[in-house]
């Protein structure tokens, strides 16, 4: 099987020296770039298989990179882990409403955050599935190809999106709680503020349109889905 390649975002370039060394340990393939201008032009047709994302960069935010590559067809669904000093819980919310799969709060330790690579990996590889479902004779979702329609229309959903439609989907009428729609996005890996579900699940109904109605909130518990 060949290396993974693990794109960096970040204009310390000790950091990016750091996380490249324990990457190269680990069999990894990395390549650093210092400014959002660079890393554009590169991702036009390179690919990677993970980006790193500093939030805080001298000519583009992080959050703006991130809003951007959700929004190309070509890395829409690589998987995205925010490298950041920004701690706040804001600042959490909003890279995980536009996609990021994890974060990392500087300082942090490269033996963990290679951990935490790893992990959204093998939840990226675990996501592959051959399978349509079928909701309400207009809502469709291809798991294998990550591609959802609402009637003949194509709907754009970050990879976190997917994963609780999903969730929802493979059985009906099921009442999930948010505890149990956060470990179908992290497993027993991470634990994230609630908060993050109920962001996700509006997004979630605004983009899916009338289809969106059939996403039902259960008072005090959680979500469902049903027809």
């Amino acid at each position: 099987m060949s290396a993974k390649t693990i794109f960096i975002i970040d204009d310390e370039a000790d950091i990016c020296e750091l996380v490249e060394l324990y990457l190269a340990k680990t069999g990894f393939k990395t390549r650093s770039f210092y400014n959002a201008g660079d890393f554009f032009q590169c991702v036009k047709d390179k690919h990677a298989d993970l980006i790193l994302l500093d939030l805080m960069l001298p000519d583009m935010d992080g959050l703006e990179i991130c809003r951007r590559l959700k929004s190309m067809e070509t890395t829409s669904k690589t998987p995205i882990i925010m490298l950041t000093a920004r701690g706040e819980e804001m600042d959490r919310v909003l890279g995980l409403e536009l996609g990021a799969d994890d974060y990392v709060t500087k300082p942090f330790s490269p033996r963990e955050l290679v951990a935490r690579i790893k992990a959204v990996l093998r939840r990226t590889e675990k996501d592959s599935n051959e399978q349509v479902i079928v909701i309400g004779d207009i809502l469709y979702i291809d798991v294998k190809c990550y591609n959802v329609k609402v009637k003949d229309k194509h709907v754009n959903l970050t990879r976190s999106e997917f994963k609780i439609l999903n969730t929802l989907a493979r059985r009906p009428g099921w009442v999930f709680s948010r505890e149990q729609l956060l470990e179908s996005l992290w497993g027993q890996e991470k634990t994230v503020i609630d908060r993050t579900i109920d962001v996700h699940i509006k997004n979630l109904r605004e983009k899916l349109e009338e289809a969106g109605s059939f996403i039902k909130s259960v008072r005090g518990i959680g979500y469902k889905l049903e027809k």
